[in-house]
């Protein structure tokens, strides 16, 4: 069954369609700009315009006379809480998540540390701050091998990596401080990857989480490559999972989203082990390429491209009335 959506902003309102910027993730952000800016001219937003973001971003939102922002940028400055907290400066609303809960999501130890306090799974794991002089095996002190190495703060998994032993662990720390200094070692298990997206429709005011989307790579783990590579990624949707488990995890993707104070859209990322699912990060502003996850999962319950463009525009007016 299609699912249109309601436009509930004006067709003449001037929208920015915040892209590129200057994280790791830019030429992602890039695809995902452009993919929307075409959403929004078939849904009649004639004035909506690509901004690629840099340091002269407010400059060039004031002067343009913007009145809403659909944020497409990923990755450090658009999905931390920057670009929100600059945007609400200048009076210009914006979709998606707020800034307190895109500055939490974008770190993952504090989004783990805040999903267990409130009775979520998460796998177990440690965080160091990386200095040259890092005790490397007191570091990983009560973890098992194998380990993913992340950056706490990063995205599409920038310099992440898997290591087997203490040997590895040297090279993919120095691999991973280039993206942030702090750094999560996580235990690897070796389960069912799945991701649920979290939407909220603004008209009748409902919460609701997507299809489950259950990937399996050609690559060892999801990464860089496999998550923007057409073919190297088989999408199961929805994923093969027990009507329980199914309702199981969508529930606490819900839960997640709320407990970390989301509005709007995420995307919660997942790891089924033993019939266990463990939350492993929190999306705040979900790619929207032709490759990404969340639109493929919104197709999945009858929202096309366009619909979607359109629920998360009105995601704009969340909190700003």
């Amino acid at each position: 069954m299609e699912y249109a959506v309601k436009g509930l902003i004006d067709k003449a309102a001037r929208i920015a369609v915040l892209c590129g910027g200057m994280s790791n993730e830019r030429e992602v952000s890039l695809r995902s700009g452009k993919n929307v800016l075409k959403a929004l001219r078939n849904l009649g937003y004639i004035n909506a315009e690509i901004v690629d973001v840099n340091k002269n971003a407010a400059e060039i939102l004031k002067s343009g006379n913007f009145e809403y922002a659909y944020n497409t940028l990923h990755g450090k400055y658009g999905e931390d809480g920057c670009i929100q907290g600059l945007l609400e400066i200048i009076g210009i609303k914006y979709t998606g998540c707020k800034v307190k809960s895109s500055a939490i999501c974008m770190d993952k130890e504090m989004t783990k540390n805040l999903l267990a306090a409130n009775g979520l799974n998460v796998i177990k794991s440690a965080c160091i701050r990386y200095n040259e002089k890092l005790d490397i095996e007191k570091a990983v002190a009560g973890l098992n091998f194998p380990i993913m190495v992340k950056p706490s703060a990063e995205g599409s998994s920038i310099g992440m990596s898997k290591v087997d032993n203490i040997n590895e662990l040297k090279a993919a720390l120095e691999i991973a401080q280039k993206s942030d200094k702090k750094i999560l070692l996580e235990e690897y298990l070796n389960g069912i990857s799945i991701t649920v997206g979290v939407l909220e429709d603004v008209e009748n005011k409902q919460v609701f989480a997507t299809p489950i989307l259950e990937f399996r790579t050609k690559t060892e783990w999801y990464d860089y490559e496999a998550k923007y590579t057409k073919g190297l990624t088989e999408f199961i949707l929805p994923a093969k999972l027990s009507d329980k488990l199914t309702a199981e995890i969508k529930n606490m993707a819900i839960m997640a989203h709320k407990t970390c104070d989301c509005t709007g859209v995420s995307r919660v990322d997942f790891l089924v082990y033993n019939d266990i699912p463990y939350v492993l990060e929190i999306n705040t502003n979900p790619g929207m390429t032709d490759t990404s996850d969340l639109p493929a999962q919104a197709n999945a319950m009858g929202i096309d491209y366009d619909n979607l463009v359109q629920m998360i525009l009105n995601t704009a007016l969340i909190n700003f009335d």
